[in-house]
């Protein structure tokens, strides 16, 4: 398919006009003008970018691409080496951030959602990234927590007494502790993100809520790759996802 109707489409699908964003979302790099093979992935690293390249892509589409805000905008060091190989191999970069975090049905939050088996309710806060529901019965932080850690494949580091009783969730996924207020407003028992800073222990411990750092990486693997899917099925694209393995 053209590269056009690609980025018009996938712009479109996750209405990318809707959100304020820290980066561009859409296409970042431009290479061949035809896509036959869509690569995708977490975050546009040189290790991605290499795999996807031997994988044979036109194109590959990432949550985490380049050109964040106020980051300096020369072109040296390793964003030299990963813009001067995409133009090399004249790939493609499509990224989506918010949008990708935030659509209802394909998105990270929608994904990790049915992954942890949550029923949902509602979204909430800053442009409707915070997901909110309940589990199908109540169980204890200890508990859950063992499950999400098979499911994702990591193991989260956890506030809260591993006997709390939990039923009523949030989550949002990646960098999105501090949120973590605003999901305690909706009176949920436990708040699920990816990562953790030092105020969060103190808003855990004086609140009563548990939280669950689950990974930024590890709970933002399943909105890309629901999303590239989901184009291969509509274009008749061949896709791969390529998972670059990420500790944090």
């Amino acid at each position: 398919m053209k590269l056009i109707e690609l980025i018009d489409y996938t712009g479109q699908f996750l209405e990318i006009e809707r959100f304020r964003d820290y980066c561009p979302n859409g296409l970042q790099v431009q290479g061949r003008s035809e896509v036959g093979k869509l690569v995708t992935g977490v975050t546009a690293s040189l290790t991605l970018l290499e795999a996807a390249n031997r994988a044979g892509a036109d194109a590959i589409l990432v949550h985490h691409g380049y050109f964040w805000r106020n980051e300096s905008p020369v072109v040296t060091g390793i964003k030299h080496a990963r813009l001067k190989f995409l133009l090399q191999h004249d790939i493609s970069l499509l990224a989506y951030h918010l949008p990708l975090d935030a659509h209802q049905t394909l998105g990270n939050n929608a994904r990790l959602g049915q992954i942890m088996g949550a029923e949902l309710e509602g979204w909430a806060g800053e442009q409707n990234l915070i997901a909110y529901g309940r589990l199908p019965v109540e169980t204890t932080l200890g508990a859950f927590s063992d499950t999400l850690s098979n499911q994702l494949r990591r193991s989260p580091q956890v506030l809260g007494d591993p006997q709390k009783k939990v039923r009523r969730i949030a989550w949002c996924s990646g960098g999105a502790q501090g949120y973590f207020e605003t999901a305690i407003g909706l009176g949920v028992d436990l708040y699920i993100s990816g990562e953790i800073s030092e105020p969060t222990f103190h808003l855990a411990r004086e609140t009563g809520v548990a939280y669950i750092a689950a990974g930024h990486h590890a709970t933002e693997r399943y909105g890309v790759a629901a999303l590239g899917a989901h184009l291969a099925e509509k274009f008749a694209l061949a896709h791969e996802f390529i998972d670059i393995e990420n500790q944090i």
